[in-house]
C-alpha cells in the first residue's frame, strides 16, 4: 500500500496486522475479545530528529520492515479506510 502522508521527525506510519480471527482451537473471536495488535508493516517514515549541530540522524527503519512495537503505543487514525498508527522511532522495539 503506498500512502501520500508524510511523517514529520522520527515518526513512522504503521499498518498494524491483525491477529487471526479463529483461535488455535477453532473458536472464532469476538472483535472486543482480540488483542491489540503489536506487529505492523512500515508504510512511510519522517526524515528523523536533529542532532545538536543541527544535522538529521537517519532512522533505523525503512518502508516495507515488518516491525514489533509497544501495545498501547502511538495515535490510531483512519486513513483512506484503513486504520494506521502513527508512532515514535523510540515506540519500535525491533524489526522483524
Amino acid at each position: 500500500m503506498s500512502i501520500t502522508m508524510k511523517p514529520l521527525g522520527s515518526r513512522i506510519v504503521v499498518e498494524p496486522i491483525e491477529q487471526e480471527e479463529i483461535s488455535a482451537g477453532g473458536i472464532v473471536l469476538p472483535e472486543t475479545a482480540k488483542e491489540k495488535p503489536q506487529k505492523g508493516t512500515v508504510l512511510a517514515i519522517g526524515p528523523g530528529d536533529r542532532n545538536e549541530k543541527g544535522e538529521r540522524v537517519p532512522m533505523d527503519v525503512a518502508v516495507g520492515n515488518i516491525v514489533l512495537f509497544a501495545k498501547y503505543s502511538g495515535t490510531e487514525i483512519k486513513y483512506e479506510g484503513k486504520k494506521l498508527l502513527i508512532l515514535r522511532e523510540s515506540d519500535i522495539l525491533a524489526i522483524l
